[in-house]
Parts: structure tokens; C-alpha cells; sequence
């Protein structure tokens, strides 16, 4: 599909726990470079995968609304399954802008797999959502899902992503409790449903144990994105900006990284 812009202004503010929100980021961009926009991470609770669902509920629509109150974007994005199958609605009754959540790609996955076995990989967190299993029933009903949460596959993304040395075999053991359940040998197609994930693909590509097709859900998020910036009027802003929670040490180590990827002026909140 080609990717071409319907928009000529907005201003979109992105928002994960770490930096997984950046592969995100980057297909808004790729999409619709003339967008203005700023990043946000909670680094103060990174990573959202162990967390409680109440601890996440009672935090999110709180964060959310003083985020769009001090960047003052024209759309919000969820740049996280976890926080969007747990909280997406409660998000959206606080805010008056678009909020587009990020959810696991599992459509897709079911028209692209031939074998009929895919596999998911995510963060506890979503694994165990009412949401990932509403997705299932509803568009893979006829398939087999085979899935495994893990966080430190998140940690290795985010280790990566700062350019610190992670070892090969370090990807194939957060990954290999997929491939260790019943039928796994079928997997042909695996749900990237966490956005940290996409920036290891190739290294999650070069350690699993046969040959596979990776999806994520980056190029649909874009596409809605500019879809809900349509006939708003969006504003003219530089962008660029990365909003963070955390102390010193984490701001610090997100904005090494965010500044790779364009966002190079640190804003706490």
C-alpha cells in the first residue's frame, strides 16, 4: 500500500512506557512527514508489562490528561498495547482530542498465515487481557494461537535501543517458551503486540528456531492517526519534544536514545 499523507498540519504527541513508542513515531512520520511530533514516556513506571491492572487504571487517564495539557497536541496515540487494552476507553473519556490506541495485530496475522498456527509474542500484561482474547475470538477463531508474554524481551529492546551490547543468544532465550509449547513447530506468523518489539525484529528474525513472517501494528496506528487529524485544522508547532516522568537517571537515558530518533529537547512532567 502506498504511503501518502491526507494531512498538511497536525500536531501528534505519542506515548509509551519506554522507547517502543518510537517505532511508532517513526511510521507517523514516514507517513505523513509534514506532522509535527513530540514523544512521551513514563519512565518513572517502565515497563507496564508487570504491572497491576489497577496500578495502570488509576494511573493512565491521570498522566494522559496532564501530557495533552502541557504538550497540547491535536491527537494523542497509545503507542502501547498493554495501556490500550487496558485502558483505552477510560483514556478517551478524559480527553477531548482523538485518542488512537494500539492493539495486537492479529487480523492481519490470521490473512498472511498459511499454516494456521501463529504466534504471539507480547508483554504479560496484554497477554492476559479480555481485550487479546476478544481479538482471538473474533478474527481467529479457526486458528491456533500460541503465545508467551515476556518483559525481558522488553528490556532487551530498550538496551539495544541505547546501544548497549546484547548477545544473540540472549534474544533466542526470551523467545524460546514460544517455540517450547505444543505445536509450535506450525508457528508461521508471529504478532509483534508490543511496540518495543519491531526494534529488535532482526534480531528476534536471526534466533528463532525455523523461518517466520514478523507483523506489527505500526503501519495501521499511522494510518489512523492522519485519518483522526482529517478536517481538524491542525496546529503549526516545531515538535521534536520528549516528555518523561522519571529521575535523572532515566530521563537521561531516554533522551540518548529519543535523540537518535529526532526527539532532542527533554520536557518533564
Amino acid at each position: 500500500m502506498s504511503k501518502q499523507s491526507v494531512v498538511s498540519s497536525g500536531h501528534v504527541l505519542i506515548f509509551d512506557s519506554g522507547v517502543g513508542g518510537l517505532t511508532i513515531a517513526n511510521e507517523v512520520r514516514a507517513l505523513a512527514p509534514e506532522l509535527s511530533v513530540d514523544y512521551a514516556a513514563d519512565t518513572a513506571f517502565f515497563p507496564y508489562g508487570d504491572k497491576s491492572d489497577e496500578a495502570l487504571g488509576g494511573r493512565l487517564p491521570d498522566l494522559a490528561e496532564a501530557l495533552v495539557e502541557q504538550a497540547a497536541p491535536d491527537v494523542f496515540v497509545i503507542a502501547c498495547n498493554t495501556a490500550s487494552t487496558l485502558a483505552l476507553e477510560q483514556v478517551r473519556g478524559r480527553l477531548n482530542i482523538p485518542v488512537v490506541g494500539t492493539v495486537p495485530a492479529i487480523k492481519p496475522a490470521v490473512a498472511q498465515s498459511r499454516s494456521g498456527t501463529i504466534g504471539l509474542l507480547a508483554t504479560p500484561g496484554t497477554i492476559r487481557r479480555d481485550y487479546t482474547a476478544r481479538l482471538i475470538t473474533e478474527f481467529a477463531a479457526d486458528h491456533k494461537i500460541i503465545m508467551h508474554g515476556s518483559t525481558d524481551l522488553v528490556q532487551l529492546a530498550e538496551r539495544h535501543a541505547v546501544g548497549d551490547p546484547v548477545a544473540l543468544q540472549e534474544f533466542r532465550e526470551a523467545q524460546s517458551p514460544l517455540f517450547e509449547q505444543a505445536g509450535a513447530d506450525q508457528i508461521d506468523t508471529i504478532v509483534l503486540a508490543c511496540t518495543h518489539f519491531p526494534l529488535i525484529r532482526g534480531e528476534l528474525a536471526a534466533t528463532v528456531p525455523h523461518p517466520v513472517q514478523f507483523v506489527d501494528s505500526g503501519e495501521a496506528i499511522a494510518r489512523q492517526t492522519v485519518r483522526s487529524l482529517t478536517g481538524r485544522g491542525g496546529k503549526r508547532c516545531e515538535g521534536g519534544r520528549v516528555f518523561v516522568t522519571g529521575g535523572d537517571a532515566q530521563a537521561s537515558r531516554l533522551a540518548r536514545i529519543c535523540g537518535r530518533f529526532g526527539f532532542d529537547r527533554l520536557c518533564r512532567i
